[in-house]
């Protein structure tokens, strides 16, 4: 079960702006740049991100390395990243990675059990979500026993590498949105969370 979060932001959110695609840093106005291309939109999340574009750079290609060749299906990546986002208590990821797993077809009823910290329907995707868990909650040194039972589950030892991925690409953005206090942007809010 994930740990409850008292407070899913800091105590004083970040008081740098927003940035956008006009900045007249040439950094900033780059990486903004390349994220609205893959995308299609600057996202809160990005546009505070942008104030260290290395730190926006860093989580694009992570995410986009976990997206493109983890060998995950779409339900099991957004289960990896929305648990991520639960464990950490970030509300801003929950609404979003919520959502993307809405347009992919993930059944609500899976994405509510993550959000609600609950066994999940399906015993593959309970196996990795709950293997992710424990690599977040246990900092990344889970037990020879959840090891065990999530390779049990068809999972193979690479795999779990990939989760190491998706921890760090969700730490960088989860971290990030706590500092910021960011705003959850409109086509997210319909999966709003509060942890």
């Amino acid at each position: 079960m994930p740990e409850e979060h008292p407070m899913a932001h800091a105590e004083r959110p970040l008081s740098l702006p927003a940035r956008t695609l006009n900045d007249q840093d040439p950094a900033v106005a780059e990486v903004l740049a390349k994220a609205k291309a893959q995308t299609g939109m600057i996202p809160n999340m990005y546009a505070r991100m942008a104030n260290a574009p290395g730190l926006l750079e860093t989580y694009l290609n992570g995410y986009n390395a976990f997206r493109s060749g983890s060998g995950f299906t779409p339900a099991e990546q957004e289960t990896v990243l929305l648990t991520i986002s639960r464990v950490n208590g970030c509300t801003y990821c929950v609404a979003a990675h919520s959502t993307l797993a809405d347009m992919n077809k993930v059944p609500a009823e899976v994405t509510d059990a993550i959000r609600d910290g609950k066994p999940l329907p399906d015993a593959r995707l309970d196996a990795l979500s709950t293997f992710t868990a424990a690599m977040v909650e246990g900092r990344g040194l889970p037990t020879a026993d959840q090891v065990d039972a999530f390779l049990a589950a068809g999972f193979a030892e690479t795999d779990i590498l990939q989760v190491v991925l998706a921890v760090s690409v969700k730490t960088i953005s989860n971290y990030t949105n706590h500092l910021f206090h960011t705003p959850v942007d409109k086509m997210f809010a319909d999966r709003a969370w509060q942890d």
